[in-house]
């Protein structure tokens, strides 16, 4: 199974497509990295360009199913929701334009999935992403590895 997660974003999106092979939890990594987009352009454009890039992955790679984290605000950063919305909303329809499920996970199980502690830093979940898929150095941005802790999660409930 061929699992896709996204960590969403409107600077950077990470993203990681990961391979759950059999029976075994312990997936590959067919590709990851992040979605740069241009700060110095409108939303609507960043949007686009969040909406093109991800389709070209998908449409590369295929996914059998497609995960994103659900909204998540902090009380000293409410419009961050509204962002992180805007960057959800293209997310959920390049999966459905491309007739994939998908599935929505929250940020502490996430966390709990691959470190055991839903309250987890992001130095935390790099490393244990690190650990997880025997890599010899830490996902760079932190959305890679927040992307691939979001396909090991959905991967494993799903598998």
């Amino acid at each position: 199974m061929r699992v896709l997660g996204v960590d969403p974003g409107l600077r950077i999106a990470g993203y990681g497509c990961l391979s759950f092979v059999g029976n075994s939890i312990t997936p590959s990594i067919l590709e990851a990295g992040a979605i740069r987009l241009d700060v110095d352009k409108s939303i609507s454009y960043r949007l686009k360009q969040l909406h093109d890039d991800l389709s070209e992955i998908i449409s590369e790679h295929k996914p059998e199913l497609i995960a994103v984290e659900t909204i998540f605000t902090h009380k000293s950063h409410p419009s961050t929701a509204t962002i992180m919305g805007h960057a959800r909303g293209v997310i959920l329809l390049a999966g459905e334009q491309a007739n994939i499920p998908l599935i929505e996970l929250a940020p502490t199980e996430i966390k709990k999935s691959v470190t055991g502690n839903g309250n987890a830093t992001k130095d935390q979940v790099q490393h244990a992403i690190m650990g997880l898929l025997s890599l010899t150095k830490t996902p760079e941005p932190p959305d890679v590895a927040d992307a691939l802790a979001i396909a090991i999660t959905a991967g494993i409930r799903e598998h």
